[in-house]
C-alpha cells in the first residue's frame, strides 16, 4: 500500500477566535479524486485554504501531511513548491502581468529552478492551450483582468496543468459557471489528470452536477466543520435529493 499523498490528521482550525474545522480526518491516494459537499458555511472553502497555508486560518491541532511530512507550519509557498495546487472560487485580476508572465515565475518556482527561458515557456503554454481548446492570444492578457467567470476558471486549469502539483485543491471551481462552461472547465480538469494521473484532487462543491463530469473515488460530507459522512457518488445523488438535513444531526 503506498504512502497516502494529502493526510489531514484531527485538524483543527479557527479564524481570529471563531472555530471552523473541528478535527477533520481525511486521506488521498494518488491518482485518486475527493469531493467535498455540505451546506454553506460548513467549512469547505476554508479546509481547503486551510491546506493551502491561508494566513487568515490558525491550525490549533492536528496534522498535515503531504507525502508523510507535516506541512502544518509550512508557509504558502513553501507549500506551492511542495506541490500543493488550490484554484480559488474567484481568481483575482493582476493588471500588468500577462499569464505567461505569471506562469513563468510560478514554474520556476514550484520547478525549483534559477531560470526558464520565455521561449520554453511559450513553447509548453501553446502546447496546453491547444489540448484545452483555449485561444492562443490569451496568453498574452493580463491575468484575470477582464475574464470571463469561464475564462478564470479555465485559467486556473491551464496553471494547474503547467505547475505539475502533486495535490490540487480545486475550491468551487463550478461556481457561476453555466453548464457550458462548466463542461470546458471539467474536460480541461479530465485532461491534466490523464497527463498527470497520480496527481491528486480534492473538489469543492455544491453541486451534483460537477460530479457527473469528474466522477470522484470518494464523497465526503462536511457540516460545521467535521467530515460526517463519507462514501461513493451514491452519497452526492443522496444529498441532491434529500438535502443536508440528516447530516446536520449528526454534525450536533
Amino acid at each position: 500500500m503506498s504512502e497516502p499523498l494529502l493526510e489531514l490528521r484531527n485538524v483543527h482550525a479557527i479564524a481570529e477566535d471563531t472555530v471552523i474545522l473541528r478535527g477533520v480526518d481525511l486521506v488521498v491516494n494518488p491518482g485518486e479524486v475527493h469531493a467535498l459537499m455540505g451546506p454553506n458555511g460548513a467549512g469547505k472553502s476554508t479546509l481547503a485554504s486551510v491546506v493551502m497555508g491561508h494566513p487568515g486560518y490558525r491550525v490549533t491541532d492536528g496534522q498535515i501531511l503531504l507525502n508523510g511530512v507535516d506541512v502544518a507550519q509550512w508557509s504558502p509557498d513553501q507549500r506551492a513548491r511542495a506541490g500543493i495546487f488550490l484554484a480559488f472560487q474567484y481568481p483575482e485580476a493582476i493588471g500588468g502581468v500577462s499569464v505567461i508572465q505569471f506562469l513563468r515565475q510560478a514554474m520556476v518556482a514550484r520547478k525549483g529552478l534559477s531560470e526558464l527561458s520565455v521561449l520554453e515557456v511559450r513553447l509548453l503554454l501553446a502546447e496546453w492551450m491547444d489540448r484545452l481548446g483555449m485561444d492562443p492570444a490569451f496568453a498574452e492578457r493580463h491575468l484575470n483582468d477582464g475574464f470571463s467567470g469561464g475564462e478564470r476558471k479555465r485559467n486556473e486549469v491551464l496553471q494547474m496543468a503547467l505547475l505539475e502539483p502533486e495535490i490540487a485543491l480545486l475550491d468551487e471551481t463550478d461556481s457561476g459557471l453555466d453548464i457550458d462552461a462548466l463542461r470546458v472547465v471539467a474536460r480541461g480538469v479530465r485532461t491534466v489528470r490523464a497527463e498527470h494521473p497520480a496527481m491528486g484532487v480534492v473538489v469543492v462543491t455544491h453541486y451534483v452536477k460537477l460530479l457527473e463530469e469528474i466522477e470522484p473515488d470518494r464523497v465526503h460530507i462536511l457540516v460545521d466543520g467535521q467530515i460526517v459522512q463519507t462514501g461513493g457518488v451514491e452519497l452526492a445523488a443522496a444529498i441532491e435529493h434529500d438535502g443536508y438535513d440528516a447530516w446536520r444531526a449528526v454534525a450536533r
